[in-house]
């Protein structure tokens, strides 16, 4: 049985535990920095924007993760099966990147030299504004994309951690957000208007090592918004899982998914064909990958290997009043991303 959460309160208990394990279909709970006990060195904050559009995306990255703070931005050209990232680091942030502490208010900045990325609250929508010198071979890129028509329902999930009373997950996945705007790159301007906006909002204080799957997608399937968040493999999700079904701006609530990865040398081979089943037969789809876009990291006790494979879904969803949405090539991505942190 998984535990929605319908009433507003206060995230944390006064020795900074989850005081209610659960999901809900907005943002209810108080998340407050300075409730957490734990050490400033484990809090883990951050704010990820995906716009995608036909063949092109991008993608945008403002973290805290307490010893280092990383701002990444990648564009990526699924027809034409290529991806360019830059990012920056930053040592020792502590909080001092000032994530606010609710996806409804506060803006959000970055700047150094090379780069400059801000995301705009202005409530009914959120304007993202990013300039990168030399974001590859001396190229530069600018970027200016409004997300409107935030939809009131989205997942909201509060996921504890067996082993650390202290440690928790508070995030909030947005589908659907109207796209417009441009990307400008190497003489080239990608038009994002009529396009498509993710955002993950995460708070958390995070255990050392993790492995996570996720899914997610959004777009039209014939003419009406569907989308859909999926995700598993971290926390304590005996009270709530994040899977949820978006269509026509309302959430349907799922139980379980299992990705299906299919493997080579005991290895995923993450560009074969992936199987998605739900255990309430709610959710079948089959995903045909286009891009991998990889990326794997070693410091010393840190390490961060992540695959966030784009693609295709194509197969069923069914909604709560058990309506079947039949669903074809829908562009979307699923990633599987482990971090000693």
């Amino acid at each position: 049985m998984q535990n929605e959460i319908k009433e507003k309160g206060l995230l944390l208990d006064e020795k900074g535990r989850l005081k209610t394990p659960g999901y809900a279909k907005e943002m209810l709970l108080e998340y407050r920095r300075e409730d957490i006990k734990a050490s400033k060195l484990r809090i883990k904050e951050w704010d990820y924007y995906i716009v995608v559009k036909d063949d092109i995306g991008i993608a945008f990255t403002i973290a805290d993760n307490g010893y280092m703070g990383f701002v990444s931005v990648s564009l990526l050209h699924f027809k034409e099966r290529w991806y360019k990232t830059s990012s920056v680091m930053k040592f020792m942030p502590l909080g001092n990147m000032k994530l606010p502490s609710s996806s409804k208010v506060g803006d959000v900045y970055f700047k150094n030299k090379k780069m400059a990325l801000s995301y705009l609250n202005h409530g009914d929508h959120t304007v993202i504004w990013c300039e990168i010198k030399d974001f590859e071979k001396g190229k530069d890129l600018t970027a200016h994309i409004t997300l409107r028509n935030i939809p009131k329902e989205s997942m909201v999930i509060a996921t504890p951690f067996e082993k650390n009373k202290k440690a928790f997950y508070y995030n909030q996945k947005i589908n659907c957000m109207d796209a417009s705007g441009e990307v400008l790159f190497d003489g080239v301007t990608y038009d994002f208007n009529s396009g498509f906006g993710t955002l993950d909002f995460g708070r958390g204080v995070w255990t050392y090592d993790n492995t996570w799957y996720w899914a997610s997608a959004s777009g039209l399937v014939k003419s009406v918004k569907f989308g859909f968040n999926l995700g598993y493999g971290f926390g304590d999700t005996s009270s709530a899982t994040e899977n949820m079904i978006f269509y026509d701006g309302k959430a349907h609530k799922l139980d379980h998914v299992t990705f299906e990865i299919p493997k080579k040398d005991g290895e995923y081979d993450f560009l074969k064909p992936w199987i998605f089943t739900s255990n309430d037969d709610r959710f079948e789809m089959k995903f045909t990958p286009v891009i991998d876009r990889k990326d794997k990291t070693s410091l010393l006790v840190i390490m961060s290997d992540q695959h966030q494979v784009f693609g295709h879904f194509t197969g069923t969803a069914v909604l709560d009043d058990g309506r079947v949405i039949e669903v074809k090539d829908l562009l979307g991505f699923a990633e599987v991303v482990r971090n000693k942190w």
